[in-house]
């Protein structure tokens, strides 16, 4: 390691001590649920969107919301129903009586951070409004096309689509999300924690341990985190496995996988693996920080055939036996 990877190692290990004050604050409200408070914190310090999902009732909401307030940026939420609008999300225009002008009334995607709620609850016209600003940092109303605020995420939440009411989203839509957690019930330590902690009206307030200016600057040091060259030829070869199952010795999943990883998957990849090594306080990226999110990276890029149905076999397993497979340098 030289010396320029030395120092930027050490500045990283004080300037990512922010992080840990706003999960410790978090914690207040939130029990457990750490391997989900990590990927938001992930998105917001690489600007990738997140999208959450379990059953009702495990803090997913609660938990992005804590987030928010533990940082010093806007923050709108938005129940995603079947009867939304485009317009209640990006706004609209409205005619004016005293000057005879139409002007432009924003709607709640105008802000830092949006947390869509039960996202695969709202229509498609919905989501193509949502697509174009998660995609382009920019929404258009009428004739006229406006930029977001900086920084601009969304925090997005659903249900499982065996549940009553919910739509599977677009796969252009999915891809433009950096992480898909799965958030699973909590263990019986923790939720005895809840229970204690829920048993009375007094509930803990958040206060604001992060600065925009904090987050942003955080943003410029993961982008300089060091990755050697081996380990982006080792992702670049984890998404290619997913496209191209034979060429790479996975002869036997070629009949499971309809659609690999795009190349939105190698680039979330690689910027999420550097924010993993942020959070853990290094200056450089290891084979294990990829490993630890290659599961949210890739799990809702994957398209299965009706074959690997059939079988029962899930995008985790698809990962699992491609992260299996390929040599880490």
């Amino acid at each position: 390691m030289n010396l320029d990877i030395m120092a930027l190692n050490e500045a990283i290990k004080l300037e990512s001590q922010f992080v840990d004050r706003a999960m410790k604050e978090i914690s207040k409200v939130v029990v457990g649920q750490k391997e989900m408070i990590e990927a938001i914190f992930m998105g917001l310090l690489t600007g990738g969107h997140v999208l959450l999902e379990g059953v009702p009732g495990l803090a997913k909401t609660l938990t992005i919301a804590s987030v928010a307030r533990s940082i010093s940026l806007g923050f709108q939420r938005v129940q995603f129903t079947p009867d939304l609008l485009p317009t209640d999300l990006i706004g609209t225009m409205i005619y004016d009586t005293k000057t005879g002008e139409f002007r432009t009334k924003r709607g709640p995607i105008f802000t830092n951070i949006v947390l869509a709620d039960e996202i695969n609850r709202a229509p498609a016209k919905v989501q193509s409004a949502l697509l174009e600003a998660m995609a382009e940092k920019q929404v258009t109303i009428g004739e006229t096309t406006h930029k977001l605020e900086v920084p601009f995420l969304v925090l997005a939440t659903q249900n499982p689509l065996e549940q009553e009411g919910t739509y599977p989203l677009p796969e252009a839509q999915m891809d433009r999300f950096m992480f898909k957690v799965m958030v699973t019930y909590p263990k019986k330590s923790e939720e005895m924690e809840i229970l204690n902690r829920m048993a009375t009206d007094k509930q803990p307030q958040i206060q604001p341990m992060i600065s925009k200016e904090e987050l942003l600057k955080a943003r410029d040091r993961v982008d300089m985190i060091y990755m050697d060259d081996k380990l982006k030829t080792y992702i670049v070869d984890i998404v290619m496995a997913t496209r191209e199952p034979t060429e790479h010795g996975l002869a036997s999943m070629a009949n499971l996988i309809q659609v690999g990883g795009s190349p939105r998957a190698t680039i979330s990849l690689t910027r999420a693996s550097k924010a993993q090594a942020f959070l853990r306080g290094r200056g450089y990226v290891t084979a294990d920080d990829i490993k630890a999110i290659a599961y949210h990276v890739l799990r809702h890029r994957i398209i299965l055939t009706y074959e690997a149905e059939a079988e029962n076999i899930t995008t985790e397993d698809v990962v699992k036996e491609v992260l299996n497979h390929i040599d880490v340098p």
